[in-house]
């Protein structure tokens, strides 16, 4: 009867260990929530975040012209289990269709998802500078040459 009780106590304790790491690796991105500007010679694109729950947060990419907000991209980055997904839908892109991104590296202050099987881009970053500047990095093979795209963006809320 220990020995059962013993077994019981001891998987629950795995099992509320495990739920736990798999909350952080999604807690290590709460700080993209905001929104961002990269400035650009054409205008400002902007991207903002926000937490969903506590498995999801939620970003949308855009620019305003005059006084018309143009969203061109919305992104889940969802954690399922033991894994973390980045899952944008560009507008006019892949048929509407969302596609998916693992979680390739994780650390308090950079993001790295990787789709392989993508045409472009197959990795997407996402670096911390400090608590208001962050860099967005698009890379991969694109009509058989290597191509990466760097996004500079400050945090204005």
């Amino acid at each position: 009867m220990i020995t059962k009780l013993f077994y019981v106590v001891f998987g629950s304790i795995i099992l509320c260990s495990c739920a736990t790491q798999h909350k952080r690796e999604i807690e290590k991105a709460k700080w993209l929530i905001g929104t961002w500007e990269n400035k650009m010679a054409q205008g400002s694109v902007y991207e903002t975040w926000s937490k969903v729950n506590d498995n999801e947060f939620s970003g949308i990419s855009y620019v305003v012209n005059e006084n018309d907000t143009i969203v061109f991209e919305t992104i889940q980055l969802i954690q399922e289990k033991d894994s973390l997904f980045y899952i944008p839908k560009v507008k006019e892109q892949n048929e509407g269709l969302p596609i998916r991104f693992s979680l390739n590296k994780i650390s308090d202050s950079e993001l790295e998802f990787k789709n392989t099987q993508h045409d472009f881009p197959k990795i997407i970053s996402y670096s911390k500078i400090n608590a208001d500047s962050l860099v967005a990095e698009i890379s991969g093979t694109q009509d058989g040459q290597e191509l990466k795209q760097t996004f500079s963006m400050k945090r204005i809320e």
